[in-house]
């Protein structure tokens, strides 16, 4: 069965509202990688130099929080130790380091 001329023009305007959907659909999808171009993220991964500024920055923070979390749990570790000095061995020894780390 041969389509009419009506099944004709439907197919026509169907396929033309497929194609405006499928060019409305890429147009929204330029518009959204330059959005995400632009995005401060994707400026610094394109600069080698802003990108070992970073890491380099992340670095530095990353050493400085972890010797600052050392230094608190280590302290009060020792103190902790240091008020159970009556285990003889135990209590002798937290007092040498607590002395130590006063002086």
């Amino acid at each position: 069965m041969e389509p009419t001329d009506e099944d004709k023009k439907h197919l026509v305007v169907d396929s033309d509202d497929r194609l405006n959907e499928i060019l409305l659909s890429m147009k929204k999808i330029e518009t959204a990688l330059e959005r995400i171009n632009s995005h401060k993220l994707i400026e610094i991964y394109n600069s080698v130099v802003k990108l070992l500024f970073y890491q380099f920055l992340k670095g530095i923070a990353f050493g400085l929080g972890s010797v600052l979390g050392a230094t608190i749990v280590v302290s009060i570790l020792v103190y902790l130790l240091s008020q159970i000095e009556f285990i003889p061995i135990l209590g002798e020894w937290v007092k040498l380091i607590s002395e130590e780390i006063q002086q």
